[in-house]
């Protein structure tokens, strides 16, 4: 499988090198040259599989000969040894659980697929390469953790100042050993610009790669998750569409992608917060990326999320096929919390900001189409958010172990605030 550049004006490379260079030279995301839909007997047959040979069918086409089969297998072995349920909410609104891995977020699956390849493609190199990441939450706790004493891997994170949960601040300041943290004074997208720029700044003396969504290896494996929710609703006979709370865009994208190999999918729903770019450019047919805005949902408190490129390539960059089957809606923060409301009052069910968002738009969409059943992400662990969840609910979580062992460790980060700081630290010995 070889992938090419969205800005089309880089050589088509092969899986390892889009995972190790993360971006291609031209600064345009990778995007592969081929998409085979998977055997009709596949989709028929789908609740016979094991989520491994599932995943396993799914990623095997874009990876191609770079990994060895039987390694590539105990790659994804070791990636998914845990559930994803679907959770029914009500007759037409389920929840898919992603939080169920080591740090309680569906990033678990992208960071520990894209650490093993990284690890593959390592081991029998002396030089160190650096994975260079930004967070607006999750991605940052999970990137630590998978890539956490991986052979000749250097990682690197930024993340915005104060506009993380406490939690995970915990998750990706504590850990040391190969692992920095650098808090950003700013935003998300300043932390993503900062990570691009540096990409592409020759002057930098370290080998550099990312671990964000825009790095194929992290984005791809997302699939997974449509693929084992259809085989746990498929005897349910009904049109099925996914709910997506939306910030870089990486995991939908990743859900547009299972339905081009096949995946019985009607339609999908970005649900995002306040920072309503795409939404905006679905009613207008104007794309105008602007300053992130703080929310509840941080983790998708993103202005300009990289990967909708990527989703205009998978439609022909026409919006009227978009629109077929992608719709997206925006939500306060006043909604979010009602939502969550809500959903406990309703089903008991806690459900975290992010998932909440997911909800509305799963809502929103039924409004129309009363005759789909609708899936919800919900992408983190209610534990994360400890604060708003607690004060909306009036509950108390417990605090599961992986949390627990966390807490009191000691925060470790450096701060920055410019483009120079970064890459001084980065030419660091």
């Amino acid at each position: 499988m070889n992938y090419y550049s969205l800005h089309h004006k880089s050589p088509k490379v092969s899986f390892k090198d889009v995972v190790v260079n993360g971006i291609a030279p031209d600064r345009g995301l990778y995007f592969p040259e081929n998409i085979i839909p998977l055997s009709e007997y596949f989709f028929n047959h789908i609740e016979y599989f094991s989520n491994e040979e599932i995943a396993y069918e799914v990623i095997q086409q874009f990876v191609g000969d770079d990994i060895p089969t039987e390694r590539l297998k105990q790659i994804i072995k070791e990636t998914i040894d845990f559930d994803f349920p679907v959770v029914p909410i009500n007759e037409n609104i389920s929840s898919l659980e992603l939080f169920h891995g080591p740090t309680m977020a569906f990033k678990d699956v992208g960071a520990r697929f894209m650490a093993r390849c990284l690890g593959e493609f390592n081991k029998d190199n002396d030089n160190q390469v650096t994975v260079l990441v930004a967070t607006s939450g999750d991605t940052g706790g999970a990137v630590a953790n998978g890539f956490l004493g991986v052979k000749g891997v250097d990682v690197v994170i930024l993340y915005p100042s104060g506009k993380v949960s406490d939690i995970q601040e915990k998750q990706l300041t504590t850990l040391g050993q190969n692992i920095t943290a650098l808090e950003v004074e700013g935003v998300f997208d300043d932390c993503q610009e900062m990570v691009k720029t540096a990409f592409l700044d020759n002057e930098i003396s370290r080998t550099l790669t990312s671990a964000n969504s825009i790095n194929v290896a992290r984005w791809l494996p997302q699939m997974f998750y449509f693929f084992f929710a259809y085989k746990q609703l498929k005897n349910k006979h009904k049109d099925l569409v996914f709910s997506v709370p939306s910030g870089n865009f990486g995991n939908i994208c990743a859900g547009i992608m299972a339905q081009k190999l096949g995946l019985p999918v009607k339609h999908f729903v970005a649900s995002t917060n306040v920072n309503d770019t795409v939404p905006n450019y679905l009613k207008n047919g104007l794309y105008y990326p602007k300053p992130s805005k703080a929310t509840i949902s941080n983790a998708m408190d993103v202005g300009n999320p990289s990967n909708f490129i990527r989703i205009q390539e998978l439609f022909d960059n026409d919006v009227n096929k978009l629109k077929e089957q992608f719709s997206s809606y925006a939500f306060s923060d006043d909604e979010t919390k009602d939502a969550m409301k809500e959903i406990k009052e309703s089903s008991g069910y806690i459900a975290d900001p992010h998932g909440a968002v997911g909800y509305l738009g799963a809502q929103e969409y039924l409004k129309n189409n009363p005759n789909t059943l609708c899936v919800f992400l919900e992408t983190a662990h209610p534990v994360k958010f400890l604060d708003v969840v607690g004060e909306t609910l009036n509950v108390t979580i417990d605090i599961p172990q992986q949390i627990q062992a966390i807490l009191h460790k000691e925060k470790v980060a450096k701060q920055i605030s410019s483009y120079d700081e970064l890459k001084t630290h980065l030419n660091l010995p």
